[in-house]
């Protein structure tokens, strides 16, 4: 007799069998979906009708077997393939995959989602974001550009709008030091006089009278010096509110930059002399030149005759001519040209000099020169004495920095190996002083002292950089990202964090290629790249979708013949029936 059961039987095989197409189907059209992961679905029989569970071996029977009709196909459940893709080149770097089991980390409103693919974008307002607007969460950096692993947030990248400037903080020096050159021993000599043969004196019933027979001292007033072209006229020489303008005087073949002494009424002959030695750059604190005479701005107080001694060295020497020293009315009109300057010595020694920049924390772009000067020779080796100077300081005068160095009998650097220098940034805005080291043997850059036709010195490198705007980023495989400014400087912007499951096939999936957390899936293990199995992010690549279309055909047919036999099932048990009718007629 026909049986309806089957009727039903075959209906479960074309249920089961329709789901199993619609699985199919779906992975076949995510085929090219980045980051898709396909699915298989798993078939069960349904629970069996029992006649008989069958019988034990007796005496004089043996044992049969259980007795049970089947109910047809159930469907038992699906299973997501979590394998990687083929990771497929973009040419854009922004666009990223990971190389590992791990997963990035969006957020999308309250939700904490998951996903594996990185096409990542930066929105108006320089979030980095997926490409249907959900944050991509990380790892930012503070102000000193060091990532913050602790806090999960989301990353900013506001390229065409950071900027940043970096301060000078070391100077690598090379080049090699003539230890056969002369060494140094006189500096340049200039004597300034009123007129020829003559210095200059106070006038008669000066307030701060020198001593006689001293016609000037030191301590005797700007204002009281007498005008040397009116001899015993009273005349005085200058007035409060002039000011003394030195411009133009050549230091070695540098043109030292211009300076101004506002003369009050309380200004004296050695408030003077410490401004044109501080102009000069004159080092006064290295003690004696070698000849003997001191440098620095002096007056013979029995003749009223200024001497300028420079440091020893050809690249101290001094060029002053009476054009080069000034006295301006307060309103800015000439005065006179009251020094009447004759160069009596020439600064004499081997020596080098070079000139470099650096820069402050605002970016600004500093000169700095430095000279090298032969001081010694002896059975040890030789000794340099260098000179740093730098028109951009603030505290007055040029020189900011000096010391010995000294080689052994190798030419190589004994002590010390760097040198630290101080440039003042008063009243700049920026943060002041200006602290570098000047290295002269670091990172494979060194100074020696051998013999050689003539002394080369130059800077190789600076890490000080002016300002700059970040114009692009890049993504390297531990998730950090890295900023490129303008200006050269490379800085870590961020890092993208990722996520890892106990089981990932239990993630439950949603749309646009996102996944949010499951009851067997585990909690979510969020570290960086690289880390606890996560992989490493690839950048110039997404991952394309993990679909098998072979496979996925030779199963579309398999479904599609178990779909038609359940059909032929259903057709054979009506015709049964309708067998069974006819009967009955």
């Amino acid at each position: 007799m026909a049986s309806t059961t089957s009727l039903f039987i075959g209906l479960s095989g074309l249920n089961a069998n329709a789901r199993n197409i619609d699985v199919i189907g779906n992975n076949i059209a995510n085929v090219n979906t980045n980051g898709f992961k396909s699915g298989r679905l798993n078939f069960a029989n349904a629970l069996s009708r029992t006649v008989s569970e069958g019988s034990t071996p007796g005496t004089s029977t043996g044992g049969s077997n259980p007795i049970q009709f089947g109910q047809g196909v159930t469907v038992a459940g699906t299973q997501r393939n979590m394998n990687g893709g083929s990771l497929n080149g973009t040419g854009d770097g922004r666009d990223l995959a990971i190389e590992g089991n791990g997963f990035f980390i969006v957020e999308r409103g309250d939700d904490q989602l998951y996903t594996r693919v990185g096409a990542f974008r930066t929105d108006r307002d320089d979030f980095l974001t997926s490409i249907n607007g959900n944050y991509v969460k990380g790892y930012s950096v503070d102000e000193n550009f060091q990532i913050q692993t602790g806090q999960l947030g989301r990353i900013n990248i506001p390229v065409g709008s950071l900027t940043i400037a970096e301060a000078t903080t070391s100077v690598n020096m090379a080049g090699n030091l003539d230890a056969s050159g002369t060494v140094a021993t006189t500096g340049s000599t200039h004597t300034l006089l009123g007129t020829t043969g003559t210095g200059f004196q106070v006038v008669a019933g000066a307030t701060v009278p020198p001593t006689s027979p001293n016609v000037l001292e030191s301590t005797s007033l700007l204002t009281e010096i007498e005008n040397p072209l009116s001899p015993g006229s009273g005349t005085p020489l200058m007035t409060a509110g002039q000011t003394i303008r030195i411009d133009g005087v050549e230091k070695g073949t540098q043109i030292l930059g211009a300076a101004g002494f506002l003369v009050e009424a309380a200004s004296t002959v050695q408030d003077f002399m410490d401004f044109m030695s501080a102009t000069l750059g004159l080092r006064t604190d290295v003690g004696l030149n070698a000849d003997g005479q001191q440098p620095g701005v002096s007056v013979d107080p029995a003749t009223g005759t200024f001497t300028v001694v420079g440091n020893s060295g050809d690249t101290n020497n001094l060029t002053i001519t009476g054009e080069d020293i000034r006295i301006f009315n307060a309103d800015g009109t000439l005065d006179s040209q009251p020094f009447l300057v004759n160069q009596t010595a020439e600064s004499s020694g081997e020596s080098v000099k070079t000139a470099f920049t650096v820069y402050d924390s605002l970016g600004t772009p500093l000169r700095v020169d430095l000279s090298l000067v032969l001081e010694s020779k002896d059975n040890a080796g030789t000794t340099w004495r260098y000179y740093a100077e730098s028109p951009d300081d603030t505290a007055g005068g040029p020189a900011i920095g000096t010391g010995q160095f000294q080689f052994d009998n190798f030419g190589k650097l004994v002590s010390p190996q760097s040198a630290t220098v101080v440039l003042d940034r008063d009243g700049t805005g920026a943060a002041t002083p200006l602290s570098f080291e000047i290295k002269f043997n670091s990172d494979g850059d060194r100074v020696t002292a051998l013999t050689d036709t003539e002394s080369t010195l130059l800077s190789t490198l600076q890490d000080g950089v002016p300002i700059g705007t970040l114009n692009n980023y890049t993504v390297g495989g531990d998730g950090k990202i890295t900023g490129t400014f303008t200006n050269g400087l490379l800085r870590p912007l961020g890092q993208l964090a990722i996520a890892t499951f106990t089981v990932p096939e239990g993630l439950v999936e949603i749309d646009q290629n996102l996944f949010r957390v499951g009851p067997n899936s585990g909690p979510a293990v969020i570290t960086e790249p690289q880390q606890l199995g996560t992989g490493r992010v690839v950048s110039g690549v997404l991952e394309t979708s993990n679909v098998d279309l072979g496979q996925e055909f030779i199963q579309l047919i398999l479904a599609s013949t178990g779909y038609s036999a359940s059909a032929r099932v259903i057709r054979t048990s009506d015709e049964l029936i309708q067998q069974l009718l006819v009967l009955g007629r």
